[in-house]
């Protein structure tokens, strides 16, 4: 019996027929990501009303997607922390409440520090989502990683294409207070009720949790956080994560500003933010499909090359005409979301997954460092040049990102102080 029909059989015996089937958990988990996706990929539709309701200025409301991705990133090695420690359960129904919650109260703020707040705590609970949906992935798919991290990825990637033209609709109709109450609501509650569904598999809970557990070989256990940190590979992956999030972020938030201010047509522009978000889910899904037979580091060279190309060339030809626009926007995301599907499944293969959820959240961190560039700073930035150097900008943070995606396996690969020293002892 080969290892994972052997965690197939002993999920099965723990959790029952539908908790411990390991596709039920990973669709499951892809249901949580669609259900903070909005979140991130819907805001640019209530950027031009939030500065009209709130009196202030685009980049006043962009700082508060910066602020938004600083808490859905930072807050990741933390809630990796606790997930592995205290579970999913808990920890996703405490999550359903922030997202509900501070999504629906953003359409009730009247003061731009309100906007920050509510947004920062929406911005807490989709970390916790986010770290934790992908920690379900890797551990219930050791043999898929890179399917895996891209389905999840994916989902979150495409699972504001249903809510845009709905959204709009009710914006058009009724303002961003409804808009945002209705889709904050029914995310929230679906969140929780995933929460009792989740599992993490038999045996893959970090050491010392209670659990009836054969002896573990110290060879077989993943780098922990503090060993990650030390490595030369996890600071070039650090910055690769960082690089390569930059250009995705600034189309995320100003997909409708941009557009706007290059007189797109406003039909085009939900048709971007919508076809932007198919785009992208596609991407993660294929890219990360890609890499499981490419390899990971390979793929990362080809499409994040693929990305600074069409950075670059997006404020030159999608100015032209409204097809144009939407055409190089969805290449753009297309070639930059599989990042989401890659990073994980590349710390898995070099770190191993004992410590998946908190080693990923710790490289997740770049994003929020990118969020300063692709939020607040890049619509200031617009405002006193033009999109075209933010773009241009941009393209050369992805083309490093492709640079160092060839020069990260040339590095041999890390080993665990703890085995080199089972390893001496055993040769004695």
């Amino acid at each position: 019996m080969s290892d994972i029909d052997d965690m197939k059989v002993k999920n099965l015996n723990a959790y029952g027929s539908f908790f411990g089937n390991r596709w039920v958990q990973l669709i499951s988990a892809c249901l949580a990501m669609i259900m903070i996706a909005n979140l991130q990929y819907a805001w640019t539709l209530f950027t031009t009303p939030l500065v009209k309701s709130l009196h202030s200025s685009l980049v006043a409301v962009q700082y508060a997607f910066t602020l938004f991705i600083m808490f859905e990133t930072f807050v990741q090695p933390v809630g990796g922390l606790l997930l592995d420690k205290f579970g999913t359960k808990l920890m996703f129904a405490l999550a359903g409440i922030l997202i509900g919650g501070g999504w629906a109260m953003l359409g009730q703020v009247n003061s731009v520090p309100m906007l920050y707040c509510f947004y920062a705590a929406a911005g807490v609970g989709a970390a916790i989502i986010y770290g934790g949906s992908v920690s379900v992935a890797v551990r219930w798919f050791p043999d898929k990683r890179g399917l895996a991290s891209g389905l999840i990825a994916g989902a979150f990637g495409i699972g504001a294409m249903p809510f845009v033209p709905v959204i709009q609709q009710i914006l058009n109709a009724s303002g961003p207070s409804q808009a945002f109450m209705g889709t904050g609501i029914f995310q929230g509650v679906v969140v929780v009720i995933i929460a009792f569904i989740l599992r993490y598999p038999v045996g893959t809970k970090m050491p010392g949790q209670k659990e009836k557990t054969v002896k573990v070989d110290q060879s077989k256990i993943g780098f922990s956080p503090s060993e990650v940190i030390k490595t030369p590979h996890f600071w070039i992956m650090w910055t690769m994560f960082l690089s390569i999030s930059i250009g995705g972020l600034v189309v995320t938030a100003n997909t409708k500003p941009f557009g706007t201010k290059i007189g797109i047509a406003s039909s085009f522009i939900v048709a971007a933010v919508m076809l932007n978000s198919l785009a992208n889910g596609i991407g993660r899904v294929f890219w990360g499909s890609v890499s499981d037979k490419l390899g990971r580091t390979r793929t990362m060279c080809l499409s994040f090359g693929l990305n600074a190309i069409f950075l670059f060339l997006l404020p030159v030809f999608g100015s032209k005409n409204g097809i144009a626009y939407v055409v190089l926007l969805m290449c753009v995301m297309f070639t930059w979301g599989q990042l989401f599907s890659l990073f994980p499944s590349l710390n898995a293969d070099i770190f191993g997954s004992t410590y998946a959820a908190t080693n990923y959240g710790i490289l997740y961190s770049g994003k929020g460092f990118a969020s300063i560039l692709g939020g607040g700073l890049g619509a200031a930035l617009a405002a006193h040049y033009n999109w075209g150097i933010v773009f241009t900008v941009a393209a050369l943070f992805s083309l490093y990102a492709c640079v160092m995606s060839v020069v990260l396996p040339r590095l041999p690969k890390p080993i665990r102080k703890q085995t080199l020293v089972d390893n001496v002892t055993r040769s004695e």
